[in-house]
């Protein structure tokens, strides 16, 4: 089994990982809604 220090450095890593890609969830939202109202306006 992994040491507990090499287990906190993937903890790390994937948790920097779900904070990425729900900051990238928010942008892609807001780049798709203001595409949506450009092109209904």
């Amino acid at each position: 089994m992994a040491d507990r220090g090499e287990l906190q450095a993937h903890e790390a890593t994937y948790n920097g990982m779900i904070r990425m890609l729900k900051f990238g969830t928010g942008v892609v939202v807001v780049i798709v809604l203001a595409v949506i109202w450009l092109i209904a306006g």
